[in-house]
């Protein structure tokens, strides 16, 4: 493509900065819950209206889509991405645009996000006589939450009319320096499943235990022997993380064994077909040992994102597109994440690629202290903009 696109949306990136660091500051401050983004909706609406582009709401009640048109805009269509909820997290940074929120906090970055995605609207806007075809926006509520905004937007045809042939997500990156960015195709990210265990027994004195089912000794053995799953039986080969994050029990005290132990988790991994046994074995296991201690575990797996595969070809263009924005020493390779991202339903429908942009150093990612070096909001936007026109270019 032609190197004075790239010096253009460079100057526009600098152009839009100021407006664009108002708006994640602006989302920042009033952050909302996945699926409850209805003020952070009608904001961006408002902006997008302000920037005279064209879009449609109601997609999963806070969902948009904007579409900017070049010539011969039924040639070819490409996706990009955003995600606009925040966690329950209560923030803890001393900053002037801190979260109005109380609880609440955009401690993933999606404000972010959904600031650099307006920017890069902005300024593909101004040069939609300079590329062919479509470029479509989708601003996405509830990705921190299951089954995912992205599931529920593709169901009620996100990915139709027009129908995209690639997609293009940003995410933030706390462990890369300021003017940095990522890739890796392939295999990115790991499926996500959450485990909820309910172990029953027969609560009693803790002074006289052979009067009770002791139901938090049947939750130690059954967490220390899930810790097998991965261990002994996933092949080397396969990447695989469970953890247990909560435990407690109903009514147990120092001198009290509970009637009842909760115990939540999750497991992560990058194969579909070992996905599945892992689940059949995690049940078998903790069933067959609440029995064998005379008690009983209800065990319920809630089938969560899809492992994330970015595609070979939409990466490499995306790759060579950021070197050429940013230089080659800019531009790193990404080591595997047994994180989780919902962008994994839309890779799993089209080709797609998902990066990191480098933020700055800060405490990590859904921390009540995370923040970002804004002028990352100049090179998102602006990177975005020229891979968006690369890919536009080389369908």
């Amino acid at each position: 493509m032609d190197n004075n696109l790239v010096n253009k949306i460079k100057e526009f990136a600098s152009q839009n900065y100021d407006e664009v660091l108002a708006i994640r500051r602006h989302l920042h401050q009033n952050p909302e819950l996945s699926f409850q983004e209805f003020n952070t909706s009608k904001y961006i609406q408002d902006v997008l209206t302000k920037l005279e582009i064209e879009f449609e709401t109601g997609f999963v009640k806070t969902g948009i889509v904007a579409l900017i048109k070049g010539k011969n805009p039924e040639s070819k269509v490409i996706a990009l991405r955003a995600d606009m909820d925040a966690l329950p997290i209560l923030e803890e940074n001393n900053i002037s645009y801190k979260s109005q929120n109380n609880g609440v906090m955009h401690a993933c970055g999606h404000d972010v996000h959904s600031a650099s995605l307006l920017g890069v609207a902005s300024i593909l806007n101004k040069l939609k006589s300079e590329f062919e075809g479509t470029i479509k926006f989708i601003f996405q509520p509830g990705e921190e939450k299951l089954p995912g905004g992205a599931s529920l937007m593709i169901k009620e045809g996100v990915l139709e009319n027009p129908s995209p042939r690639t997609i293009l997500g940003q995410h933030v990156f706390p462990d890369l320096p300021l003017g940095k960015v990522g890739f890796r195709p392939g295999m990115y990210m790991a499926s996500t499943d959450e485990l909820y265990l309910t172990v029953k027994g027969k609560g009693g004195h803790a002074a006289l235990p052979h009067k009770c089912v002791d139901t938090v000794l049947i939750a130690c053995e059954i967490i220390s022997s899930l810790q097998q799953i991965v261990s002994r039986h996933a092949k080397p080969d396969v990447p695989s993380v469970l953890s247990f994050g909560k435990i407690n029990s109903t009514g147990g005290a120092t001198n009290i064994i509970p009637d009842e132990v909760k115990i939540e988790g999750t497991f992560r991994t990058m194969n579909e077909e070992w996905r599945e046994k892992a689940h059949k074995k995690m049940v078998k296991i903790a069933e067959g040992i609440a029995e064998s201690m005379g008690g009983k575990c209800e065990f319920e797996v809630r089938k969560g994102y899809p492992f994330l595969k970015n595609d070979e070809k939409v990466t490499q263009i995306a790759q060579e597109a950021a070197i050429a924005y940013l230089g080659k020493e800019n531009v790193i390779d990404l080591d595997l994440r047994m994180t989780a991202e919902d962008f994994s339903y839309y890779t799993q429908s089209i080709p797609g690629c998902f990066y990191r942009l480098g933020t700055g150093e800060s405490t990590g990612l859904h921390t009540s202290t995370f923040n970002v070096d804004e002028k990352s909001l100049e090179i998102g936007m602006g990177m975005m903009s020229w891979l968006a026109l690369n890919l536009l270019d080389k369908q």
